[in-house]
């Protein structure tokens, strides 16, 4: 089995396995919701972009004062995620209302639709990612 589909697979049964608890989002001015929740904010938030395969833009707003959430900006709709425990070090962050799912690891971060079991995004770099920093 190559590294990539052991991979995806491990990523696939983390997001099917890990429980999750989830904050309220916070109501923002402009960008639509998603799925029927109310828009969060990213005002005062550290943004950091991805450039992902296929064309995919991802934004990641975090807060040095809430490690355990970030606000992702996907196809123009804000989602807050929460932080989910995982045994391997990567990150992840979900909303099971909207069904989304952010991995990140040092190398990259892979966005999942928990409701279909897919993948919308992957190969998603920063800017220092892309540059092997």
């Amino acid at each position: 089995m190559s590294f990539m589909k052991l991979f995806t697979a491990c990523v696939m049964a983390l997001a099917i396995a890990a429980p999750s608890a989830h904050a309220a989002p916070k109501k923002a001015a402009k960008p639509a919701a998603t799925q029927g929740e109310p828009e969060s904010s990213v005002a005062g938030q550290k943004a950091t972009s991805y450039a992902c395969e296929m064309g995919n833009k991802i934004t990641i707003y975090s807060n040095a004062d809430d490690e355990n959430s970030v606000v992702m900006r996907w196809k123009n709709r804000l989602t807050r995620l929460t932080r989910e425990a995982t045994t391997t070090g990567a990150q992840r962050f979900e909303n099971k209302l909207a069904g989304l799912i952010w991995i990140g690891i040092p190398a990259k971060g892979m966005l999942l639709d928990s409701k279909v079991n897919r993948q919308l995004a992957n190969e998603c770099k920063s800017s220092d990612q892309a540059l092997g920093l």
